[in-house]
């Protein structure tokens, strides 16, 4: 029987997380608005131990997208001892630049009920959820009390914001007095807000230039600033935040200021909440830590460039897996960088890494912002206006033109629906007959349910075989053809190429044409199934048979969607015998379940593989079960948001090119083809199957 092939692993199942008693109610969804990265701060950049002793730090922070509650992520990422958060506050910012709060607006914060938490070493924490109309692009302050200081701190000493500290617990306080200035952020890794759907967070990851350096303090004019500003012009994407997850002097390979970027990858990105979307512009300090080196070797430079595309791939593969789309930006010029001072060879690097980028199927996208930073006239250094004055970083000027170069339509919420041709195989007849029923009586309710469901044309594959052995099943092929639905070539006797020659294989292919050529009238029959989905053993089988289809004219019929459905066939033919009715309702359950199961599942590959939904082939079988089941199983598929289309329209997406034409060489033959080719590792998937042993 043919089936789809499916790779059983350990199942994953999640649960769902308790409300806390103080979280607003909302249909909303929790994303980032606000994030920095974490690292040890410098010596010059820590505060003195006393500072933080009996103390109250006020911090600034600049929203990106807004919502109608709140929640803070405080941390303790790099502490070595637990550290107690005594009391948190979060207010409206009166002004840039400014301690000062609208103490209306005040609110204390809990954790897990409380309003001070204990936060392990290595860990941070989430607090409860409070109301706080949060508007886009607004600054918040956010103090926290210290009874006494952290063992070791955690922060982010390129905040281009101040930050105010004062002794006593003064976190309600409207303005603070005489307060220490510091322009680096301490123990604060994010806020979150509950925006409307469809809401979703960017991650941008990246080293000084995505930071901002160059840009003006309490000014807000980073690159990521400036895309969070055009999200908000724009209807549609309000609520799509944008987190700034740049470490000045970060690199992709090892460490340096700050973990570097793929040691710090699960908490900056795949711990975010509401990630969506990933940025990534760093390497820079890479390549520019091999000119200032010197006397590098030109295998040291082809080494570097080769270490660093192996960083990307894996952010790739690593974004794909939790559904994030990888956006890759190419790096900007530095030639003139008195930092760097780099020379030839280190620009010959830079264009090999960014020919690598913008390659395509390398990232899911790419903004080439190289093409924007640069001189024309100088193609190796910055446009003189986007320049911050250093030859490395830019400029507001040439953050904001960075910003707009990004297409926003990258970001669209995904609008049309998802997409689905259903097929058949094994007409006319498949599986056992329960009693009282006929082939035509099975073929005639599953076109009646097909119709009334507003389904196009259905391809059915057939075993001529069926018909010289059961002559009266003709009638379930002619009840099929005459409800208007075509049909396709599945081999004479449902052969199995990775078991026979080739030789035997196309006299099985030819032997099945006479009966199509008889029951189409001349329409098209030329698509071809597979019979169990197997194209072959070997490299030679299988071009030899696609040698074939191409001969005689023939598309080949894909298949991306699937569930197993024969295998409830025989135990319900079995339970309708014995009347046994509570195992038939067992078999109903577990073959919906199967069958939502497998939408979730296939959606999911989909998406981390290509970013978006293909038109999917569903794989069906013409029994008794599917009879039953076929009018509840088209609502789900309805439920789940399907548009049911022709398989000619399916299959031709881009996706199935290789696979519908023999003529061009093998490509992926299914979805977890396509991820084992793209280094896409399969998510754990054990599907659903009816309860064993049923009616024996």
């Amino acid at each position: 029987m043919t089936s789809i092939r499916i790779l059983l692993c350990a199942s994953a199942i999640a649960g769902l997380a308790a409300r806390p008693a103080q979280a607003p109610r909302s249909d909303g969804v929790w994303v980032g608005s606000w994030a920095t990265s974490q690292q040890v701060p410098e010596p010059q950049n820590a505060l003195p131990a006393e500072d933080l002793r009996d103390a109250t730090l006020r911090q600034i922070v600049h929203l990106s997208a807004g919502g109608g509650a709140l929640r803070v992520r405080v941390t303790n990422a790099f502490g070595t001892a637990p550290l107690r958060f005594a009391s948190v506050h979060i207010a409206k910012a009166v002004a840039a630049g400014s301690a000062a709060i609208d103490a209306a607006t005040d609110k204390a914060l809990t954790f897990s009920g409380r309003p001070d938490i204990i936060v392990p070493p290595g860990a941070a924490y989430v607090s409860d959820p409070v109301a706080f109309p949060a508007a886009p692009l607004s600054d918040v302050a956010v103090s926290i009390y210290f009874t006494d200081p952290p063992a070791q701190q955690t922060g982010h000493p390129g905040s281009r914001t101040t930050s105010y500290l004062v002794h006593g617990n003064q976190t309600s306080a409207a303005g603070l007095d005489n307060a220490k200035k510091v322009d680096h952020w301490y123990q604060l890794a994010g806020i979150d807000v509950l925006a409307p759907p469809p809401a979703a967070s960017i991650v941008v990851l990246g080293d000084s230039i995505t930071d901002g350096h160059g840009s003006t303090t309490n000014g807000n004019d980073r690159w990521t600033d400036f895309l969070a500003r055009r999200l908000q012009n724009t209807p549609g994407m309000r609520s799509i935040g944008v987190l700034n997850h740049g470490i000045g002097g970060n690199n992709l390979l090892k460490d340096g200021l700050g973990p570097n970027a793929l040691a710090r990858f699960e908490r900056d990105v795949l711990a975010q909440p509401g990630v969506r979307h990933l940025i990534v512009l760093e390497g820079i300090n890479d390549l520019g830590g091999l000119a200032r080196a010197g006397n590098a070797t030109p295998a040291d430079h082809a080494a570097l460039v080769q270490r660093i595309i192996g960083a990307y791939e894996q952010m790739v593969l690593r974004a794909r897996t939790h559904g994030i789309q990888a956006i890759g930006c190419t790096l900007l010029p530095y030639v003139g960088s008195d930092f760097y001072n780099p020379g030839p060879e280190s620009e010959a690097d830079r264009q090999a890494v960014n020919e690598w980028i913008r390659t395509p199927g390398h990232f899911d996208a790419v903004v080439d912002l190289d093409a924007v930073i640069r001189d024309p006239e100088h193609p190796d250094r910055m446009l003189p206006k986007y320049d911050s004055g250093d030859h490395l970083h830019p400029s507001p000027a040439g953050f904001a033109a960075m910003a707009g170069a990004v297409p926003l339509s990258l970001f669209a919420p995904e609008t049309a629906p998802p997409q689905m041709a259903i097929t058949f195989d094994d007409l006319p007849s498949h599986g056992a007959l329960p009693p009282g029923q006929t082939r035509h009586d099975i073929a005639s309710r599953i076109v009646s349910a097909l119709k009334n469901a507003g389904v196009p044309p259905v391809y059915g594959f057939v075993n001529g075989a069926a018909l010289q052995q059961n002559p009266g099943d003709a009638a379930a092929l002619k009840a099929w053809i005459d409800a208007g639905n075509p049909i396709g070539n599945h081999t004479w006797s449902h052969m199995n190429l990775n078991e026979h020659s080739v030789a035997e294989y196309t006299r099985e292919i030819e032997r099945d044409e006479p009966i199509l050529d008889q029951w189409m009238h001349g329409k098209d029959w030329r698509w071809f199934r597979y019979p169990f989905l197997a194209e072959g053993d070997t490299p030679e089988k299988k071009q030899a048979v696609r040698a074939l289809l191409r001969r005689n004219g023939y598309k080949i019929a894909g298949v991306t969607m699937g569930f197993n459905d024969y295998n409830w066939n025989e135990p319900y033919a079995r339970c309708v015998a014995r009347g046994d009715e509570a195992a038939v309702a067992a078999l109903e359950k577990s073959f919906l379940a199967a069958a939502e199961q497998s939408v979730d599942y296939y959606r999911n590959l989909s998406k981390r593989v290509y970013g978006r939904d293909i038109p999917y082939v569903l794989l069906m079988h013409l029994g008794a079960f599917d009879a039953h089941m076929m009018p509840r199983l088209l609502e789900l598929y309805r439920s789940k948001g399907f548009q049911f289309i022709t398989l000619e329209r399916a299959e031709s997406d881009p996706f199935y090119r290789s696979m519908t034409d023999p003529g061009l060489p093998p490509g992926p033959d299914s979805l977890e083809g396509a991820a084992s080719e793209q280094n896409v590792p399969l998510l754990p998937h054990v599907p659903f199957a009816p309860p064993p042993d049923l009616c024996k």
